[in-house]
């Protein structure tokens, strides 16, 4: 299975300036033939760091109908991918709810999923209500079983639940879905002027955080490989720094490797396929 993930820095409520984008660096990227699936990161268009719902209310888009999905069903048919991306949700039926979604197309341009995210961050929160089902795993069109997630999903819920709870991680692992991907607006403990110091180097503090918070599929007793997708997003938002450093992980038989990890700062497609063998074993398995 060949995948990419488009990693850019948006700006908030430039939401055609962030679709220009986003377009340029497909255009300039050699996607491979055959690619299967291209995830783009949380609130790709419009931008993540709202304060409020009257401040993100301009940019909501009805289900699976407004720019984003239009976006996707357009890139999904050109590329004959799958697409998934992340969109500011408001719903078409009363009472009118909003939510922090992704939305995932298939090659032919037909809507398979529609993915609220569960956990909420603070920002989130501000006008944001929590998806009604916990988690999305099941089928995804041709791309079989996958376990769907939003950002904070990985996390504690509320950051208060227990650390080794890991309900994200052991809802994979308990519908045994080969395939795990995440789209993220994930924040970074750095400065501006840290982020652009090395900037193709990737944030390794956050990218080991990642990946702990899969142990449970590092634990597993199954051999079967698992395979993590982390799409991230990069960039400054209100002096909110984001980590960049979207990467792919294989589990397997008790280790992790990387196939590929982008830099904290890099405006770029991630591309791996993951019939290859990774690039970077970070934990050493059975």
């Amino acid at each position: 299975m060949k995948i990419a993930c488009l990693q850019f820095a948006p700006e908030i409520g430039k939401v055609q300036e962030n679709i220009l984008k986003a377009d340029d660096i497909l255009r300039s990227t050699r996607l491979p033939a055959g690619l299967d699936w291209l995830v783009l990161p949380e609130l790709a268009f419009s931008g993540y760091n709202f304060q409020s719902l009257e401040e993100i209310t301009p940019f909501l888009e009805p289900t699976t109908s407004g720019v984003t999905t239009q976006w996707a069903t357009r890139t999904a048919q050109h590329y004959q991918c799958h697409v998934t991306v992340g969109y500011p949700e408001v719903t078409t039926t009363e009472p009118k709810t909003q939510y922090n979604a992704t939305v995932t197309v298939s090659p032919a341009g037909v809507v398979l999923n529609n993915y609220r995210k569960t956990f909420l961050y603070y920002t989130d929160e501000t006008w944001s209500s929590e998806g009604p089902a916990r988690f999305y795993s099941g089928q995804l069109g041709g791309l079989g079983p996958v376990t769907l997630g939003i950002c904070m999903d990985i996390n504690p819920y509320k950051f208060i639940a227990p650390w080794n709870e890991y309900e994200f991680a052991n809802t994979a692992l308990k519908e045994n879905t080969p395939l795990v991907c995440v789209s993220m607006a994930w924040l970074a403990h750095l400065t501006p002027e840290e982020l652009m110091q090395e900037p193709q180097q990737a944030d390794f503090a956050t990218v080991a955080y990642w990946v702990e918070r899969f142990q449970p599929l590092v634990d597993r007793a199954s051999e079967s490989p698992m395979y993590v997708v982390l799409a991230n997003r990069c960039g400054v938002e209100k002096a909110v720094c984001y980590a960049g450093s979207t990467t792919v992980l294989k589990i397997e038989a008790g280790g992790v490797s990387l196939y590929e990890t982008l830099g904290k700062a890099e405006e770029k497609c991630l591309i791996v396929d993951l019939d290859e063998r990774p690039k970077l074993q970070v934990r050493s398995g059975r």
